[in-house]
């Protein structure tokens, strides 16, 4: 018996996914390079309530991002230096990253077709692809001039403004990503954690500029090469993140909790007797389940129907942004289509 349950909207409490490990310092340094969500109780579970808000989180982001690129060039037209000009235009680029993942949760909205059967989720996971190019390239550039800096020191003029600019960039972007991030985890998006990761590279590299140019006032010239060096190392744990996350939602991984939490509920569900199979896959921000249940091969065929359709009820409260919910009921002896679809 089949049956599926296409959720409307709800929004409930959940038990956190996995325990804090570790000292306080330890926790907020692995929240910098590999954020993750431990509180599920503020999702957004509804698919076009996350999507508005993943829409809005671009926008504003954007917006913020473009107001920080403004502030830098202020600083560098009353400085005059060029290498200011070209760090805002390398962060002025870099905000409009935002455009492809804007684009991306626009097209998630739309309505599944027959070619598209799942809908146009996997956009958005195409566009954390391209994220996680831009900070694969934001840590090549800061590697590669950090070594030619090195190789051949350069003085660094006006280092008051530079600072000046360094600590705007940094706020500005640090702000962002703290708020990509933060909306990522409600709804669910992989692509705009990835994005606010991004962000906050950027504003790795603005603290560079900044730690770096206190280096050189206080008489140590090559502290602006050396910090670039060691931002390009947090560069790439930023970025070994952004991969892992983005290539497993593109190869259909989900987190093991999620299982658990659908085997919990769906074993507890009156009438079921053993709960066969339980498979999940992320299609964008949004999470689909398909489950093989046994029943007793003695339940009529109105029962047998009651029973998925409860346990798809139940499937879809139980495990948090799970938008729809396939349950196949086998008689408890139908040892014939064992592990089938």
């Amino acid at each position: 018996m089949t049956h599926e349950f296409k959720r409307a909207h709800h929004s409930r409490d959940h038990d956190h996914f996995h325990e804090h490990r570790g000292g306080k310092l330890g926790t907020a340094i692995r929240e910098v390079f590999a954020p993750h969500s431990h509180d599920a109780s503020d999702s957004i579970d509804d698919a076009l309530e996350s999507s508005a808000a993943g829409i809005r989180a671009v926008k504003i982001s954007l917006l913020a991002l473009g107001a920080t690129s403004l502030a830098q060039l202020v600083i560098v037209m009353i400085s005059g230096s060029v290498a200011l000009l070209a760090d805002t235009i390398h962060n002025f680029s870099d905000a409009l990253t935002a455009i492809p993942l804007w684009i991306a949760f626009m097209v998630g909205t739309k309505a599944a077709t027959r070619r598209y059967t799942y809908g146009f989720g996997r956009a958005e996971d195409i566009a954390g692809l391209f994220v996680v190019a831009m900070i694969a390239l934001s840590a090549v550039v800061a590697g590669v001039e950090s070594i030619r800096r090195l190789i051949e020191p350069a003085p660094i003029e006006n280092v008051g403004w530079v600072g000046a600019a360094g600590l705007v960039g940094f706020i500005g972007n640090e702000l962002v990503a703290l708020y990509r991030i933060r909306v990522g985890r409600r709804i669910g998006s992989v692509a705009l954690v990835a994005d606010g990761l991004h962000a906050r590279t950027d504003g790795f590299t603005s603290l560079a500029v900044l730690v770096g140019a206190g280096g050189v006032a206080l008489g140590f010239p090559l502290a602006d090469p050396i910090i670039g060096l060691v931002i390009t190392v947090a560069i790439l744990a930023v970025l070994g993140t952004a991969v892992r996350d983005v290539f497993r939602r593109l190869m259909d991984g989900v987190e093991p909790e999620l299982v658990d939490m659908a085997e919990a509920a769906l074993a507890a569900e009156p009438g079921v007797t053993d709960v066969r199979a339980v498979r999940m896959r992320w299609v964008g921000h949004r999470l689909h389940a398909d489950a093989e249940l046994d029943i007793d091969p003695a339940t009529s065929l109105a029962d047998a129907h009651r029973i998925a359709h409860e346990a798809e009820h139940t499937l879809t409260h139980a495990v948090p942004k799970l938008s729809s919910a396939l349950v196949h009921a086998y008689p408890a002896t139908d040892s014939a289509r064992r592990g089938g679809g």
